[in-house]
């Protein structure tokens, strides 16, 4: 059935659609907030991005007054649903959601101009308005694949990173056994020689010792990260003074043992994050923090801390965790290979401290690859800071929060809700 620009009903609809977009904006928000597992304020995070959604409903409603103006040349609308596209990935949606998203605005603008067209007095046949309806679906549609395609692109990328990451991460792990297990194996044989002396014999088991001693290490990081993938997988979140009162709980015995006074600060940010990733880094931030700590000062100690920044772009929100401590600190030499795989920056110094140099490299590996980073700061004589931001999924709510659409206030989280599309 061909579509027909010059449908008069066509027209009158599209400039209801104008005129309506503020109240269609907050209706579609309102339904997101009800149905998507996000914060309210993080749907749309900025003002800006507020604001793209009467640009995205005024191209629906080009294209429905006429089919010939193809939205998907319309440059402003594509570059609007590409950027949604972006937001979500960074706000850790999946399809599933953006698909969802996008039903509800054609179920929204649907049940608009249904309950108005009865009262509209332009003449139209029953042909016209399917066609009507055909085209409202079609922009719909077409907005959706292109916030999609984008989302998926972003997706399928980060995807590709991390399969790179594991290989070369299994590549590393394989060589590291082999060579340990090579270790053990070449001691082993030397202590059935009967020429060696009690000096050599003592020194061959302690290498297996040690060797056997960084295996189970590495398996234990190994474990921990099948374990991570498993909870993330789960989705499985907490608040956050939860999260690191956890930890620290786990580290206790630890902690005492060693003489260290680990603290947190009171002010932690109450915001809902990850248990498995946060958990994972504080875990290996702070045992680090207490296997490092100096003997010879009187007082050993550790502090955590937390706070929420702008990130100043549309992706809102970061939450850094920080752990400073006391310690032995880092040498100068070493601190530019923190982060790579397998490097302990204290081998050749600080005797007693088993480890395999994998702890570091899984917390960067781990943030980044959920959008974040991880760094150290040791530029304060006498103190080690290491941090880890990752994005901030949800803030307690915050009920000033006013947004504005053309110069009029949105209140939400706190809209009403409705029970029309």
């Amino acid at each position: 059935m061909p579509l027909m620009p010059d449908c008069p009903l066509a027209a009158v609809l599209a400039d209801r659609l104008r005129g309506a977009r503020q109240d269609l904006t907050a209706r579609w928000l309102e339904r997101i907030v009800a149905r998507v597992s996000i914060d309210p304020n993080r749907v749309f995070p900025t003002q800006d991005l507020l604001n793209h959604v009467p640009l995205l409903i005024d191209g629906i409603a080009a294209f429905l007054e006429n089919p010939a103006d193809d939205i998907a040349a319309d440059v402003p609308v594509v570059a609007k649903a590409r950027e949604l596209g972006e937001l979500r990935y960074h706000q850790g949606f999946d399809a599933y959601q953006i698909f969802k998203e996008y039903e509800l605005l054609g179920s929204v603008l649907f049940s608009y101009l249904a309950r108005l067209v009865d009262d509209i007095e332009e003449p139209c046949t029953r042909s016209e308005l399917l066609n009507c309806g055909q085209r409202l679906f079609r922009a719909v549609t077409l907005i959706q694949q292109v916030t999609t395609m984008h989302f998926l692109s972003k997706t399928n990328a980060q995807v590709r990173e991390r399969e790179e990451r594991l290989r070369g991460f299994n590549r590393m792990v394989s060589h590291e056994l082999k060579n340990r297990l090579g270790a053990i194996k070449g001691a082993h044989v030397l202590l059935n020689e009967s020429w060696i002396d009690e000096a050599e014999r003592v020194r061959f088991l302690r290498m297996i010792g040690e060797n056997v001693e960084g295996i189970e290490a590495m398996l234990g990081n190994l474990l921990m990260l099948s374990r991570l993938e498993d909870r993330v997988h789960k989705h499985h979140h907490v608040r956050l003074p939860q999260a690191v009162a956890e930890v620290v709980r786990q580290l206790r015995e630890m902690s005492r043992a060693r003489g260290v006074l680990v603290t947190v600060a009171k002010d932690l940010p109450d915001v809902e994050v990850d248990a498995a990733v946060v958990e994972l880094c504080l875990t290996n931030y702070i045992s680090n923090a207490i296997k490092y700590a100096d003997p010879e000062k009187v007082k050993r100690w550790i502090e955590v801390a937390g706070s929420v920044e702008t990130r100043g772009d549309e992706r809102g929100e970061s939450l850094v965790v920080v752990v400073r401590d006391n310690g032995l600190g880092v040498p100068a030499e070493a601190r530019d290979k923190l982060f790579q795989r397998f490097f302990r920056a204290h081998e050749e110094t600080v005797t007693g401290v088993e480890g395999t140099g994998l702890g570091l490299s899984i917390v960067r590996e781990t943030v980044e690859s959920i959008g974040g980073r991880a760094w150290a700061d040791l530029s304060t004589p006498g103190q080690s800071t290491f941090a880890f931001a990752i994005p901030s999924r949800r803030r307690s709510e915050r009920p000033d929060d006013t947004f504005q659409l053309d110069g009029v206030p949105l209140h939400h989280p706190s809209l009403e809700m409705r029970n029309e599309g």
